[in-house]
């Protein structure tokens, strides 16, 4: 089982290339947080996540209004903002911009993305290509609450070509404009929110902590690969603990240094993240749903979602509003 891809899937990911800049220096643009425009940009998205890939050029990526100072970014770097937050690229560190929610309306008379150039005085050339992520923030995305605020990816050599090849690809497509090259433009975003999240696991430190780490540690990915593969299976932490070749004890203390909590409280989490995405399908009932995902009975699996959610499944499933997961 591969636990990355499996979240992926059930959270829904899907991305949009939404703009396409060609700018010379000094110049500034400031991004509202995607709560503000998702609506405009991916209306069915429970969340949206920005992100900016440059193939031309240098400039500076920050956090709009935060302490923390901007970064620099070249040629192959891709900056993501995974929890939507305002951000600012600029040819320069420091400078601020007005932005305008107009900006982001999807155009009806033209496929994305939407291209503009700005002509100045200055003579760098930076050429960026800008867009958005919608996915499953709720009940449970493991991932989003695993990634940094700002993530900028600055990628090998080996990573940065065939990136950097597929991201110019996506801007000739766009350029060209035929049937069916916003989809495609989707998928190649997709591909590269994959990739540097794959990049991002590999160069955190043997020590860090967090549930993309516990991907990588023997017997706490070994745990997580078990419950992603059969989520319907009645575990228990004692046979977790055995498949695993540990202890309860060791097992609880491991996967809860990693993950932040227990393997069975992140399972009944994960259960409740697949039984939000089938209680959407038609025609399936919440008994159908609660045995799917290993509940013996309605009335159980109402229980336990009601606790990890906060309302029942039939609200859920009405699209009233719930709490934040506990």
């Amino acid at each position: 089982m591969d636990v990355l891809s499996d979240v992926l899937k059930a959270v829904r990911l899907t991305g949009a290339i939404f703009f396409e800049r060609h700018l010379h220096s000094p110049w500034v643009g400031e991004s509202p947080p995607s709560a503000a425009i998702a609506s405009m940009v991916m209306p069915d998205a429970g969340h949206v996540i920005s992100f900016h890939a440059i193939l031309s050029g240098s400039c500076w990526a920050g956090l709009a209004g935060s302490s923390y100072p901007s970064k620099r970014f070249s040629a192959g770097d891709i900056v993501i903002y995974p929890m939507g937050d305002a951000n600012v690229l600029s040819s320069e560190p420091g400078m601020r911009g007005l932005p305008d929610l107009q900006e982001y309306a999807r155009p009806k008379d033209r496929p994305l993305p939407i291209v503009s150039r700005l002509h100045n005085e200055g003579s760098d050339y930076c050429h960026l290509v800008c867009g958005y992520f919608g996915c499953d923030a709720r009940p449970f995305n493991p991932l989003l609450e695993a990634l940094p605020r700002m993530l900028l990816s600055q990628m090998p050599a080996a990573a940065q070509s065939w990136l950097s090849n597929m991201l110019r690809v996506a801007a000739e497509e766009a350029g060209r404009g035929g049937a069916g090259s916003e989809s495609l433009l989707a998928r190649l975003a997709e591909l590269m929110f994959v990739e540097v999240v794959r990049q991002y696991i590999a160069g955190l430190p043997d020590d860090s902590k967090g549930w993309l780490s516990g991907l990588k540690h023997r017997h706490v990915g070994y745990a997580l690969r078990l419950i992603h593969a059969q989520p319907e299976k009645p575990w228990t932490l004692a046979e977790l603990a055995r498949e695993v070749g540990l202890s309860r004890s060791v097992l609880a203390d491991r996967f809860a240094r990693y993950v932040g909590v227990s393997p069975m409280h992140y399972l009944g989490r994960w259960r409740m993240q697949l039984a939000t995405r089938r209680l959407s399908t038609p025609g399936v009932s919440v008994a159908q749903v609660g045995a799917e995902v290993g509940y013996e009975s309605e009335a159980a699996f109402s229980r336990a979602f009601k606790k990890y959610v906060g309302v029942p499944p039939g609200s859920w499933r009405r699209g009233k509003s719930s709490p934040a997961v506990k």
